[in-house]
């Protein structure tokens, strides 16, 4: 029986692809995605959705519409038959003639900018009832999240601002059932969102192939007195919205309560923390600015072995592991077994869902029923915690395919299929990982750590022993 080492050696790096354009989502996905969604209001009995919308929390709107409302809120309601209707704030009124639903277009200025024009005001609870709210007897209020409380009623924990909540609240009829209907969109194995087609696999892969050359670039350029903004200028790229807050950080972090990169100059010997998100894929990384382990600081000299390479262990495990059909919690106990929580400390999901938001849903939690589908797009997230070492992290982006999928990219994308073959390749020929078939790597950093990142030509792999 061959048993698995983890080993630091020399290793080429993967590769990286630029110049790749954004693939913009085809009027019939967007039609579908409409139909999926009125298929779970038919399901459920529900008369329309008020899906609410501002920057941060634009993920199911937009998933509809096709945009976010940018710096002011918005409104979509979308009933039963189809019928759709934005309200929209100053700015943004033009956007409902480029809306990829059909809308009907309701102007609200209280969704506009402080101290902007009001005209044209009417109460929200008129606008409303223009719609039919009033007629209604089940209405769904979509905010940016679902609840999964065990002691609260879920169906009445809306993330919506109390005065549209209160508006629905006076508008509806008193005998209308309002309940909290995000999940419609992103329950982790039922959710319209959790699946994609081939075509929204290479709309997000965009993202997640730019936040890995980002994250390669930056570790290129790691080294002794390089500031943290420098390293930042690296995190951004072609002008596109990061999903996260930018991480270039040494040293202590949260200093001040900051967040954000700053005029600190890196030292060798101090740990670094990288990361950065576009729409459909987050690369994060951390370790070392070191070159080899007798640079470690003494409190943590056996780093590789207590924290770095189990932690791969289990990033390599993951990735074997993961299948279509496989339970969620099934996953979960499987890195539970090769990263024991008691051990390391990790407490978040091992994984979860992306697209528009770094952080959607998952379906892999302890005890989950929830089950891992073709079209599934994760962000490989483990997070181990033990006191007194620095963590480490090698956070990327897969999709799983079956062959029907995985035929239709490589029929209608093939570029985007050889970047997938390229680095499908890279991961089981170089790192050695036995890769699941299944997964389609979108980045291309999927598994690849250096724990020292001034030994920029090594990186963690396995290697197998009889």
């Amino acid at each position: 029986m061959n048993s698995r080492i983890i080993k630091l050696q020399q290793t080429e790096s993967p590769s990286k692809f630029e110049q790749v354009p954004p693939v913009f989502l085809t009027d019939e996905t967007m039609l579908a995605r409409k139909n999926k969604i009125l298929a779970g209001m038919t399901e459920e009995g529900f008369d329309a959705l008020i899906i609410y919308a501002d920057k941060e929390h634009g993920g199911n709107f937009e998933y509809l519409t096709g945009f976010i409302p940018r710096f002011e809120e918005g409104l979509l309601i979308l009933d039963k038959k189809g019928q759709a209707t934005a309200i929209l704030g100053n700015e943004n009124l033009k956007m409902a003639s480029h809306s990829r639903l059909a809308v009907s277009l309701k102007h609200c200025p209280y969704f506009s900018l402080p101290n902007q024009p009001m005209d044209n005001e009417k109460p929200l609870e008129e606008l409303f009832v223009e719609v039919g709210l009033d007629k209604m007897t089940k209405i769904g209020l979509v905010g940016w999240k679902m609840f999964s409380s065990a002691l609260a009623d879920n169906k009445k924990l809306f993330d919506l601002p109390y005065f549209i909540v209160d508006a629905i609240k006076n508008s509806a009829s008193t005998h209308a059932r309002l309940e909290n209907a995000a999940h419609l969109f992103i329950s982790g194995d039922k959710g319209a969102r959790s699946t994609n087609n081939e075509n929204e696999i290479a709309h997000y892969e965009y993202g997640a192939n730019l936040a890995s050359n980002c994250i390669l670039n930056a570790m290129d350029a790691v080294e002794p007195d390089i500031s943290e903004a420098e390293l930042g200028s690296y995190l951004t790229a072609e002008g596109q919205y990061n999903t996260v807050v930018v991480i270039a950080t040494t040293g202590p972090r949260f200093e001040k309560a900051n967040l954000y990169p700053t005029y600190k100059r890196l030292e060798k010997g101090l740990p670094l923390s990288l990361t950065t998100a576009f729409k459909g894929g987050l690369s994060s990384r951390t370790g070392f600015v070191i070159t080899d382990e007798s640079e470690l600081p003494a409190n943590q000299s056996d780093y590789l072995d207590r924290i770095a390479k189990p932690y791969f262990a289990a990033i390599a495990t993951w990735l074997e592991r993961i299948a279509i059909n496989l339970p969620g919690s099934e996953l979960y106990n499987i890195v539970e077994e090769v990263l024991p929580q008691d051990r390391y400390g990790w407490h978040l999901n091992p994984g979860h869902l992306t697209s528009d938001e770094e952080w959607m849903s998952s379906p892999i939690y302890k005890n989950s029923a929830e089950i891992l589908k073709s079209g599934m797009i994760f962000q490989l997230d483990i997070i181990p915690s033990v006191q007194g070492y620095t963590g480490t992290s090698a956070e990327e982006c897969i999709a799983l395919a079956d062959e029907s999928l995985q035929k239709k990219i490589q029929s209608t994308y093939p570029e985007l299929w050889q970047r997938i073959t390229i680095r499908r390749n890279y991961i089981i020929n170089t790192l050695n990982i036995k890769l699941s078939k299944d997964v389609l790597p979108l980045s291309n950093t999927v598994a690849y750590l250096r724990p020292f990142l001034l030994a920029k030509n090594k990186s963690l792999i396995c290697a197998y022993s009889e």
